[in-house]
């Protein structure tokens, strides 16, 4: 194991000593291809610089690149082909960013939770433990491995396994949580922080109910940005007031 030389004043600054990434397909590709070389590189420069500050990194990646579930279910697929489909886009995203991470001297391993011992490391609870603790970045794929599950669940589960500080959502141009689509409302405000609470009453659909409430049953924070924004991921780390917090209470 390669021992990382840690710019120690960043790492107590810090907000966040671990986190879990939900990083959606969409911000690995374009219009035009599944893979754009030049998001991936700086997602996984990001990645870099937080894991040589010491920052435990997880990562879960969507297959929306590829195709989605929802989509396939509307064209007369079933419901667990639909995801199951979805669940190898996520496979390939995965090993994607497996690929580059090396290639930047990164040690990152790549999970499945569907079994396909020949391209990607099954997940094994202890073996990911092992790998985190070390500080090896994880990318996590194919959800919790079973149709009918959200990636929402499938981010707050592997969060609560790992007993990270907070989990960070990703968006394509949206800066936070609005009180409606400010794609759509001109008149929609941001959140600057929430609880989960509030987003049940607000009905506010960050990430869904199952999702939320494991993540509030274990203490873990969720932060929501535009992942379009310069150095976002590390901003965030920095405890720079970009995106919405969301806390467990008040």
């Amino acid at each position: 194991m390669k021992k990382v030389k840690l710019d120690t004043s960043r790492v107590i600054s810090s907000m966040y000593k671990s986190i879990l990434l939900k990083l959606s397909g969409e911000a690995l590709g374009n219009d035009l291809e599944c893979f754009d070389k030049e998001k991936i590189t700086k997602i996984s420069n990001q990645i870099k610089e937080l894991n040589n500050l010491g920052i435990k990194v997880a990562i879960v990646v969507g297959g929306g690149n590829f195709v989605r579930g929802k989509t396939l279910e509307n064209s007369d697929f079933k419901r667990e082909t639909a995801d199951t489909i979805g669940m190898l886009g996520t496979v390939m995203n995965a090993l994607a960013l497996e690929s580059v991470l090396r290639k930047l001297g990164v040690e990152a391993n790549a999970y499945s939770s569907l079994e396909m011992p020949q391209v990607i490391k099954p997940f094994r609870q202890k073996e990911v433990e092992d790998d985190f603790n070390n500080k090896v970045v994880l990318i996590f794929a194919a959800g919790v491995g079973h149709p009918y599950f959200s990636t929402d669940t499938g981010c707050a589960l592997r969060a609560s396994q790992l007993k990270v500080d907070a989990i960070l959502i990703a968006k394509n141009g949206v800066d936070g949580v609005y009180s409606d689509d400010p794609l759509k409302n001109k008149n929609a405000f941001k959140y600057n922080e929430l609880t989960y609470r509030d987003l049940l009453v607000k009905n506010l659909k960050v990430i869904d109910a199952t999702a939320s409430s494991l993540l509030s049953e274990n203490n873990i924070e969720a932060y929501v940005f535009d992942m379009n924004q310069e150095r976002s991921i590390v901003k965030i780390i920095e405890n720079q007031n970009i995106g919405t917090k969301i806390k467990v209470k008040e």
